[in-house]
């Protein structure tokens, strides 16, 4: 698996899924905090099928990176480490340096899940113009009282609970990332600390200069923001920013992974869809 070494001497491993016929464009996924690049395996295929390359890596502190930077103790899987959330930002913008290097004549999607969607905020903000179009998923405007900081699981509650229903309502989904060995379930907050979780807030960036396509797509269950919060969000971006092509998509029923959600089949085809009408197929 290819990698490169960050500013603080961190390797960050990343997968490089090729299209399957020739790239109508690049997509750079952003997995959430907890987990890692190797949950979107369904989601990977169906792009690469439609004919996008994806570049997912494994965020700072995360999965294969988190394993060999934290000399294989799974007990620290999610904290960042040295130079914290700045440092986990600036290493997802260098993959998107790469991306460029390799790929320089075709459109980059910038696709985030959960914290990689405010990852993609953040990039998206101090770097419009490196991105053709931007998906966010399971997000929420990042600002207080829009963003959940207690109990994701709440409304799930009970002698049964796993405290993973949160996640999916298929019971499998949240078994699987209790039983996966790279993840974690200690919360953002508690990952990060007060510091670099205040890190993560800020509002759309006025006058961005670029008016790219972006999707927001939401579990109408979905704990973490919801639909409420992404609507702020998506008019913040058409306030603030200046995009006129939003779309925001809600699946009733679904909570927070809707790649993993039980219509995750209808959710992928409504991205392909939206991605297949503004990156049409290159001769």
């Amino acid at each position: 698996m290819p990698e490169f070494t960050d500013a603080h001497g961190i390797r960050i491993f990343y997968d490089v899924h090729p299209a399957e016929a020739a790239p109508r464009a690049v997509v750079q996924l952003l997995h959430g905090v907890g987990e890692h690049a190797g949950r979107y395996g369904a989601l990977i295929a169906s792009l690469t099928a439609a004919g996008y390359t994806v570049y997912a890596d494994d965020h700072r502190g995360h999965g294969r990176t988190g394993m060999t930077q934290h000399a294989g103790d799974a007990a620290r899987l999610g904290r960042l480490g040295p130079g914290g959330h700045r440092a986990a930002v600036a290493a997802v913008r260098r993959l998107t340096g790469i991306i460029h290097d390799e790929h320089p004549d075709l459109p980059l999607v910038l696709l985030g899940h959960s914290w990689g969607s405010f990852l993609a905020q953040i990039l998206f903000d101090a770097h419009p113009d490196q991105y053709s179009a931007v998906v966010l998923s399971g997000s929420s405007l990042r600002w207080p009282g829009a963003l959940n900081a207690g109990d994701l699981n709440k409304p799930w509650r009970g002698p049964d609970a796993t405290g993973q229903e949160w996640l999916s309502s298929d019971p499998a989904v949240g078994q699987a990332f209790l039983d996966d060995p790279l993840t974690t379930v200690t919360t953002l907050p508690q990952l990060f600390g007060p510091r670099e979780t205040l890190r993560l807030m800020g509002l759309p960036r006025k006058n961005l200069g670029v008016d790219v396509p972006m999707l927001l797509m939401v579990g109408r269950d979905d704990t973490v923001g919801g639909p409420r919060s992404v609507h702020r969000l998506a008019e913040a971006y058409r306030s603030r920013s200046g995009l006129t092509d939003i779309t925001t998509l809600v699946y009733p029923d679904a909570r927070h992974e809707i790649f993993n959600e039980t219509v995750q089949a209808e959710v992928r085809a409504d991205l392909r869809a939206w991605l297949d009408a503004r990156f049409p197929v290159r001769a």
